[in-house]
C-alpha cells in the first residue's frame, strides 16, 4: 500500500495530483526545479481547497488536513516515498533525464511513474535501470475533478507494478483503465485528432470557433466544444501530442493543423497564456 508519494513538477497537473493524493490521506512531497513554481503550486493547491470548502463540497477540517500533508522539497527528499509520479513538460529528453536522476535517489522498491499523455512508456523506461518498476499513470486535467486515470504498462513493466499502480489509482478515488503502450493511449488517441480536425475546419472557414464548439456541445452532447477544450489543454501540449502521433504512425491523418502550429509559434497557447481560440485576458477584465 502506498502511503507516501513524490510528485515532480508543481505545474497545473503536478499540483493537482498532489492535491488528490493528500485528500486520500497520503503524505506528499511536491518537487520542482524552480522555487517560484513550487511556491505557486502550493499556493494553487491551497486556493483550490478553499474553493471546494466555500462551495460546500469539502469539509474545512479535511481541507486543512490535506494541505498539511503536502510539503515542498527537492528531489533529494524522495528517498522514503513508495511512488514517484513525474509530471514535467511533455518532452521526451526532459522526462528521461528526470527519471534517470530520480531513480538514483529512491529506494529499490519504489515505483516510478510518468504522467505522460502521449510518450511511449517503453521508450521512457529505457532511461531507468529497473524498467520492471516503471509505469504510466495518466491523470486528466483538472486532476482533482476528473475521475479517470489511464494506467499504462510498458513492455517490461512487471505484473506486480501494474497491480500496485492500479490499486493506488483506486485508493485515491479514481477509476483506472489499463491500456496498452500505444501512442496517445485511449483518450488522446480519440480526442486529439478530433480537436485537430476542428482546427482544420476553422482555418478553412467552415464556420466560426463559437459555432464549431456549439456543433459538438449541442449536436453531440459534448460537455465542452473542441476548440474550448484545446484552450484548456494548452495548444502547445496539443501540438506536441499530434507531432508524437505523426512521428509514431507516419500517417497523414495525424498531421497537426497548420493553424495550430502558427498559434503556438505566436504564443497563443490557450487559457494559460490568456489567449487561444478565445480571448481569456479580455473576459477576465470585463
Amino acid at each position: 500500500m502506498i502511503e507516501r508519494v513524490g510528485v515532480i513538477g508543481a505545474g497545473t497537473m503536478g499540483a493537482g495530483i498532489a492535491q488528490v493524493c493528500a485528500l486520500a490521506g497520503m503524505d506528499v512531497i511536491l518537487c520542482d526545479i524552480s522555487p517560484a513554481a513550487l511556491e505557486r503550486g502550493i499556493q494553487g493547491i491551497s486556493a483550490s481547497l478553499r474553493r471546494e470548502v466555500d462551495k460546500g463540497r469539502l469539509d474545512a477540517a479535511v481541507a486543512e488536513n490535506a494541505q498539511g500533508r503536502i510539503v515542498g522539497g527537492d528531489n533529494q527528499a524522495l528517498a522514503q516515498v513508495g511512488l514517484v509520479i513525474e509530471s514535467a513538460t511533455e518532452l521526451l529528453s526532459l522526462k528521461r533525464q528526470i527519471l534517470s536522476d530520480v531513480e538514483r535517489l529512491v529506494g529499490p522498491s519504489a515505483i516510478l511513474a510518468t504522467n505522460t499523455s502521449s510518450i511511449s512508456i517503453t521508450r521512457l523506461a529505457s532511461a531507468v535501470s529497473r524498467p520492471e518498476g516503471f509505469i504510466g499513470l495518466h491523470f486528466f486535467n483538472p486532476a482533482p475533478a476528473m475521475a479517470l486515470v489511464e494506467v499504462i504498462a510498458g513492455l517490461q513493466t512487471s505484473g506486480a507494478t501494474l497491480a500496485t499502480a492500479t490499486d493506488f489509482v483506486r485508493s485515491v478515488g479514481k477509476r483506472p483503465i489499463v491500456v496498452s503502450d500505444s501512442p496517445g493511449f485511449v483518450v488522446n488517441r480519440l480526442v486529439c485528432p478530433m480537436i485537430n480536425e476542428a482546427i482544420v475546419a476553422l482555418q478553412e472557414g467552415v464556420t466560426t470557433a463559437e459555432d464549431i464548439d456549439a456543433a459538438l456541445t449541442l449536436g453531440c452532447h459534448h460537455p465542452v466544444g473542441p476548440l474550448a477544450l484545446a484552450d484548456l489543454i494548452g495548444l502547445d501540449v496539443l501540438l506536441a501530442i499530434m507531432d508524437t502521433f505523426f512521428d509514431s504512425f507516419k500517417d497523414s491523418k495525424y498531421r497537426a493543423a497548420p493553424l495550430l502550429r502558427l498559434m503556438v509559434n505566436a504564443g497563443r497557447l490557450g487559457r494559460k497564456s490568456g489567449r487561444g481560440f478565445y480571448n481569456y485576458a479580455r473576459s477576465a477584465t470585463t
